[in-house]
């Protein structure tokens, strides 16, 4: 297999966000970290299992995104929730973190709702295309096979290193493969049996967002029983 051959095989599109540097127009076509202001008529911020406001973290707009996960093919708008007490990786969802799915705008309010503990700066996010995201060495999500044809190229000395020929996209993104901080997970059965990486959003200076210590929030979701898995890690 040539370094083409392999590059070709591995790397994966993308929609990479980078925060804030522009005017929002606080429209339902846009995207945010900091900020969720699209709920359906009956919904409001949820609850975590303390009963207190879990913080609107982040609002995907799709339809006008430049690359959109299979997973993701009938959806809409995605808003994502935490709580301030962070979950367990793989705890199920709605005691501690949420996400909503929405396959139609039917019904979409923009609504004025903030929690007043929250810490999080918001920033509407500008979406490009980016079509050559690869895996992490360590467990990011090479299969054994193409590990096998990488070492093979560097032991014929065709390349040096795996890095120098690929490069990984620390970003917000829908896509691509996770941007595990310590040893990785993979991108499919490490979040669970019939789960695929699909978004991450990760620690963001800018809107004050940390996951622990410079880590990302990493989802999963299982196209079967359309269930989501979160993993995370940090340095």
């Amino acid at each position: 297999m040539t370094v083409k051959e392999l590059k070709n095989k591995i790397s994966k599109p993308i929609t990479k966000f980078t925060t804030g540097g522009f005017r929002p127009k606080n429209t339902i076509d846009e995207s945010w970290i900091g900020k969720v202001f699209a709920y359906h008529d009956d919904e409001e911020i949820p609850l975590d299992k303390n009963g207190n406001p879990m913080f609107p973290l982040a609002q995907f707009y799709l339809p006008n995104l430049p690359y959109v996960h299979p997973s993701l093919k009938h959806t809409k708008l995605i808003t994502v929730f935490v709580s301030a007490e962070w979950p367990e990786c793989f705890e199920e969802m709605g005691d501690r973190w949420l996400i909503r799915t929405y396959d139609s705008l039917e019904n979409i309010q923009i609504k004025n709702l903030e929690n007043p503990n929250s810490f999080l700066k918001a920033f509407p996010l500008q979406a490009e295309l980016d079509n050559n995201d690869f895996p992490l060495w360590d467990g990011g999500g090479l299969s054994l096979e193409d590990e096998d044809e990488i070492l093979k190229l560097e032991n014929e000395g065709i390349i040096d290193d795996y890095f120098d020929i690929t490069d990984h996209i620390y970003d917000h993104k829908i896509g691509g493969y996770p941007s595990f901080c310590q040893s990785g997970i993979g991108d499919a059965e490490g979040f669970g049996e019939g789960f695929q990486f699909v978004f991450q959003i990760v620690s963001d200076y800018k809107a004050n967002f940390n996951v622990v210590d410079g880590g990302s929030l990493m989802f999963a979701k299982n196209n079967n029983t359309n269930q989501w898995s979160l993993y995370y890690d940090f340095y």
